[in-house]
């Protein structure tokens, strides 16, 4: 695990609480490490109203509204579906929620193709009075590299949005 994981899951607990904000996040290929990281901090139920791991499309589309459009066109792992995802948390949230990150992509070893690589993956953060800001990563290294890379990323997004 990256060494500075925890250190960031502090800084998110630390400075939204002392903002007086919610944030929820919604994980595909992290399978929900993103959350674990945050909810290890104490005092993390003053950030963290909700995760959402929605690793199938069927989840992508029941729960964040991600329209079926987004995915026969893109993708799962595509900057319009981590945008639609995120749009979706924001949707689903109560108003104290007033930031939001997803993440979708391809931790491998399987699944990669020639033009969606293992360790290609968007992530999508915004603000409820925002546009979503996507960027796309690509990380080398295992399916535990990956993620932890990934969950980085996104702590690092969410913290931009600070």
């Amino acid at each position: 695990m990256l060494p500075n994981l925890k250190a960031k899951a502090q800084a998110i607990v630390d400075q939204f609480t002392s903002r007086g904000e919610m944030i929820a996040v919604a994980e595909s290929c992290t399978g929900g490490l993103v959350c674990s990281l945050v909810t290890a901090i104490p005092g993390a139920s003053a950030v963290l109203e909700r995760g959402l791991i929605t690793y199938s499309n069927q989840s992508k589309m029941d729960l964040l509204a991600v329209p079926a459009t987004v995915l026969e066109t893109h993708g799962a792992v595509s900057a319009e579906c981590a945008e639609a995802m995120v749009r979706g948390l924001l949707a689903a949230c109560p108003p104290t929620v007033q930031t939001a990150v997803a993440i979708t992509g391809i931790a491998g070893p399987s699944g990669g193709t020639p033009a969606k690589p293992v360790g290609l993956l968007y992530i999508a953060a915004a603000r409820r009075d925002g546009e979503p800001a996507v960027t796309q990563h690509f990380f080398g290294g295992d399916r535990e590299a990956v993620q932890h890379l990934a969950a980085d990323a996104a702590m690092n997004k969410l913290l931009s949005f600070l």
